[in-house]
């Protein structure tokens, strides 16, 4: 009787031991995702794998559950269980990252949504097999060192809409079928080594940073500018042409097109309360800053945080009131002349703008208001232009590059300045 029911109560002995080694083995997750974490893990390592902060610490491949054990990994709730998010690295100030390479074992997690590397020194390339993973909406690789060009197939992931490649040493073009991402809002590719032209974009792209590339060419209308971009960087390339480009961007509230080589006048429209951080230095722009209109001024009042940077161009004209408030404004190394208006010293003194380079210009005047200190809070330079006499050297705050050099010589001022005897 005893033997019977051993036997009769065998197979549940089994199948019991059979479901304890599958939940040992990873609890009710994928076998193909667990396989392709055991992989993603075998070709990365913490950097200092010995500090109690390491990443895969908790990556233990006998926990009953590594979708509520494992760091960095979010699972979908339906049975079994898929890995739709992974972040890979702490992410902390403290914390260097992770070293090796990105496991083409990635493309196996096939319902991932969010896949993100936090800074470290991972190398090689980017996997081409990444452009499977049709759910992917975020992709974030920053801030390690990947070589090698950006896969073509990822341009085909038709969710996504976040890419952020940014401080890496990605290298070659990027692929026309950019333009074709409908669903893509945010492209950070910067600081990189990427070459060529600027392709066309998506159309209701929102947020764009190209800066610190290698990139050329004339930017043109027909190189079509979304015209839902609010921001747009692409400083430290080698970009020419004029900025016709930008007339049409109305939502824009951060521009960034410095250390290029863009020539020509700033267009009109640039210069609104909305588009508060602009940053147009060192490239070859002429012209001046236009006086606008008075029935633009209720759009042109810049308020606190706001800062334009034309600093190091070839813009010459007096200066007009379209600036006023800003609260810090660089106009520095440029070929202004004439008085500075009464709105910019009112400004200063009031301690609405707080920063206001003018050195090196060719200025004539700046009212200054006897007996009224300016606040400790300004910053103001008017060295090397050509004010008679010269603003008191204590009156200023001026960078070490303005130079020891107070007034340009008067030979250079009478040419600039039809006010100068």
């Amino acid at each position: 009787m005893v033997m019977k029911m051993f036997l009769l109560l065998l197979p549940f002995v089994f199948l019991s031991s059979v479901v304890v080694v599958v939940e040992a083995q990873g609890g009710s997750i994928s076998a193909v995702d667990l396989s392709a974490l055991r992989e993603i893990k075998n070709s990365l390592t913490d950097i200092t794998s010995s500090s109690p902060n390491a990443f895969f610490t908790s990556w233990d491949f006998n926990a009953p559950d590594p979708c509520s054990s494992f760091a960095g990994i979010t699972c979908s709730s339906s049975i079994p269980r898929r890995v739709i998010i992974l972040i890979l690295g702490t992410g902390l100030s403290n914390s260097p990252g992770l070293a090796g390479t990105l496991s083409p074992a990635i493309s196996n997690l096939s319902e991932l949504s969010q896949l993100v590397l936090f800074s470290g020194i991972v190398t090689g390339p980017i996997p081409s097999q990444l452009g499977t993973l049709k759910k992917l909406s975020v992709i974030s690789l920053t801030n390690n060192r990947l070589t090698g060009s950006i896969p073509n197939s990822i341009f085909t992931l038709s969710n996504l809409h976040t890419l952020d490649l940014s401080h890496n040493q990605l290298t070659e073009t990027i692929p026309s079928s950019l333009s074709d991402m409908f669903s893509l809002k945010v492209l950070i590719l910067g600081s990189n080594k990427l070459s060529g032209e600027i392709p066309s974009l998506p159309e209701e792209l929102l947020h764009l940073d190209l800066s610190n590339n290698e990139l050329s060419g004339v930017l043109t209308r027909k190189i079509r500018m979304p015209l839902t971009l609010r921001y747009l960087s692409v400083s430290g390339n080698r970009l020419l042409g004029p900025l016709s480009f930008l007339e049409l961007l109305s939502e824009l509230v951060y521009l960034d097109l410095s250390m290029n080589h863009f020539s020509g006048t700033i267009p009109s429209s640039l210069f609104r309360s909305t588009l508060s951080s602009m940053f147009l230095q060192r490239n070859n722009l002429t012209g001046g800053v236009p006086q606008l209109p008075p029935s633009s001024f209720a759009t042109t009042i810049y308020g606190p945080g706001s800062i334009v940077d034309l600093s190091h161009n070839s813009l010459t004209g007096e200066l007009t009131d379209t600036l006023a408030g800003v609260e810090t404004l660089f106009l520095n190394n440029n070929r202004f002349t004439g008085a500075v208006p009464m709105n910019f010293v009112e400004s200063v003194y009031s301690g609405r703008t707080t920063t206001l380079y003018l050195q090196h210009n060719y200025i004539a005047e700046f009212p200054v208001k006897e007996g009224l200190p300016l606040p400790d809070s300004v910053a103001l330079c008017l060295s090397y232009n050509c004010m008679v006499p010269p603003v008191p050297v204590g009156f200023m705050a001026c960078p070490a590059s303005a130079g020891a050099q107070i007034s340009r010589p008067l030979n250079q001022c009478s040419a600039f300045n039809t006010s100068m005897p």
